[in-house]
């Protein structure tokens, strides 16, 4: 039954698909019909008005002074002037080269009938040239230059003009005969669209109660949840069985995405509070215990004022090692943080260690995840000046740069190897388990601010190692905290 229904639902969707093909097909056809037709026609009458207008070009080429430098030089050449140049057979074969090339390209039936005219006028008028060349006698020179060739040239030139006179209407004729036809084919075309217009539109709007409509309600719904909105709502309900399948299915991404995404986050919150509380741990007990064992030595040693200022150092730093239950304190507080802590192992290491904190006091407002510096500080320490085994220095810097704030733990102790370098920044990229005080640390920054911020490591061998901070300048206010 199951087979029977999907088959069922496939010859559906391809029905669908047929009345689509079909109702553009009713559409394009009619139309691209009569485009071509219309392009069709409009290349015949372009090639035919070009035609009629190169041969109206083409006689303007023909000399307007023919009839007078043929009749002019032919008398020159019967007295026998000085100003003769010989027989004008030159003007009369461009004359005749010129008829023969429009003989060849002409269709009219009076343009043809003029041309071939003047065609054969031409040939005629240059054997008459000829003869007279042939003829010695002045009397007869003059005889057939007032009976041939005068005749001759104004018969030419008379024909010429006939010519260009009915190539011109017919040009006029063809051009009205044009825009008519265009004007009519334009209307046809706007009568045509208006009414497939009519047909598509109806035919839409029965097509989109089934199909649009139900579309466009689950399109709004996609845009819905890319904006964030997880809440699982009813499906869509259409006459369509394959719009229902995709509405219910969308709505059963959207709860299983909300639970699995619930699911994470969550994981992610305990994950974070375990490795939080994994990293106090791992420095508290460790240094509460150094830190009495010498708070002990020196009452021993009879160091009371020492043995108070470190008792009062411990307290800051437990205290602000709680900050009120925060999790994002002020760089103020982080600075407090690190000057306790500094302050008691300077005194634990008073032959091994100096240092210095220099970070501006308008960076002091801005915030940070609670214990950021202080591990980074206890790495310089036990990985940096312990190693050294001669007096090293610890500085903490801070200022800004490309409008965030940048700090900076440094101390001048052993450095680390390329291999070693590239495997602590691997730890920080790829999240591996060592180096975890500076990967959770790393990570806890990057969670609270963006992928663009946290930790980066220096690092050169017999020169030292500096591990940069980067974060944003942001309040508590800004934060929404």
């Amino acid at each position: 039954m199951n087979v029977n229904f999907r088959r069922k639902a496939k010859n559906r969707k391809l029905t669908m698909q047929n009345k689509f093909w079909s109702m553009i097909l009713m559409v394009a056809f009619p139309l691209m019909i009569v485009i071509i037709t219309i392009a069709f026609i409009g290349v015949g009458y372009v090639l035919q008005y070009h035609a009629i207008l190169n041969n109206v070009t083409t006689a303007s080429d023909f000399n307007r002074n023919f009839k007078d430098d043929v009749d002019l030089k032919m008398y020159y050449y019967v007295i026998q002037s000085q100003y003769s140049v010989g027989l004008p057979l030159k003007e009369v074969q461009s004359a005749e080269t010129t008829a023969r090339k429009l003989t060849n390209t002409t269709t009219e039936k009076d343009s043809l009938r003029a041309i071939s005219s003047v065609l054969n006028l031409c040939r005629n008028l240059e054997d008459k040239i000829k003869q007279m060349a042939g003829t010695k006698d002045y009397d007869s020179r003059m005889d057939q230059l007032q009976n041939n060739v005068y005749i001759l040239t104004d018969l030419i030139q008379e024909y010429m003009y006939t010519y260009l006179y009915y190539e011109a209407v017919h040009l006029d004729a063809l051009q009205t005969t044009m825009t008519r036809s265009m004007v009519i084919l334009m209307g046809i075309v706007v009568v045509l669209s208006l009414v497939l217009l009519y047909f598509l539109l109806n035919k839409s709007r029965n097509l989109s109660h089934r199909i649009v409509d139900p579309i466009d309600s689950i399109c709004k719904r996609l845009e819905a949840i890319g904006k964030g909105s997880l809440m699982v709502c009813e499906p869509i309900q259409a006459d369509v069985e394959e719009v229902q399948l995709l509405s219910d299915g969308i709505e059963s991404m959207v709860g299983h995405l909300k639970r699995q995404i619930d699911k994470n986050t969550e994981q992610e919150k305990q994950r974070r509070r375990t490795e939080l509380a994994l990293l106090q741990a791992q420095i508290n007990p460790h240094f509460l215990y150094n830190t009495l064992d010498t708070i002990v030595w020196l009452i021993e040693s009879g160091e009371i004022s020492e043995a108070v200022t470190m008792v009062n150092s411990l307290s800051n730093y437990f205290r602000f090692s709680l900050s009120r239950g925060k999790n994002i304190i002020t760089l103020a507080e982080e600075e407090k943080h690190i000057q306790s802590y500094l302050e008691i192992q300077q005194m634990r290491y008073r032959d091994l260690m100096e240092y210095e904190i220099d970070i501006p006091e308008q960076l002091e407002c801005y915030i940070l995840p609670k214990l950021t510096l202080q591990p980074l500080v206890e790495n310089a320490l036990y990985h940096g000046i312990k190693k050294r085994r001669r007096k090293g220095f610890i500085s903490v810097t801070g200022r800004t740069e490309n409008e965030h704030i940048v700090l900076e733990v440094a101390d001048d102790g052993p450095g680390m190897t390329d291999e070693r370098l590239d495997e602590v920044r691997a730890s920080l990229a790829e999240g591996r388990r060592e180096g975890f005080g500076l990967r959770t640390v790393h990570q806890r920054i990057q969670i609270l601010f963006g992928g663009e911020f946290g930790l980066t490591v220096e690092s050169t061998a017999d020169i030292g190692t500096r591990v940069i901070v980067t974060i944003p300048m942001q309040t508590v206010e800004e934060s929404g905290g």
